[in-house]
């Protein structure tokens, strides 16, 4: 008999939760994937000459959004539609990063 963990990992889920941005947005991001390079277009996009670990650059990624999105929402002189743009498409493709890098459950696996 074999002793088992009893704590469950279970694998990140890829939601946007509490991120809700209009269809054409979403739309333009989920276009976007195709043609996402992560390591060009994420370093350009940090301004950065390395780029991090998968799903480690998830939080910057999403305040930088949250900065971009209440432009918008105020309409601010300021307001790049191509930078929001690129940062849906990087969170999108961080979080799909971040979910292939994680392990798979040990339950799973042995299955």
């Amino acid at each position: 008999m074999t002793a088992m963990s009893n704590v469950i990992v279970f694998r990140p889920r890829p939601s946007l939760h509490g991120l809700r941005r209009p269809a054409m947005l979403i739309r333009a991001a989920r276009e976007g994937q195709a043609s996402w390079r992560r390591d060009r277009d994420l370093a350009r996009l940090l301004r950065s000459e390395t780029c991090p670990a998968p799903g480690a650059v998830l939080p910057r990624l999403r305040a930088e959004e949250d900065l971009q999105n209440d432009l918008r929402v105020t309409r601010a002189a300021g307001y790049d539609l191509r930078r929001h743009v690129a940062l849906m498409i990087a969170i999108l493709a961080e979080m799909r990063a971040a979910v292939a890098a994680t392990p798979p459950c040990p339950a799973v696996a042995a299955r």
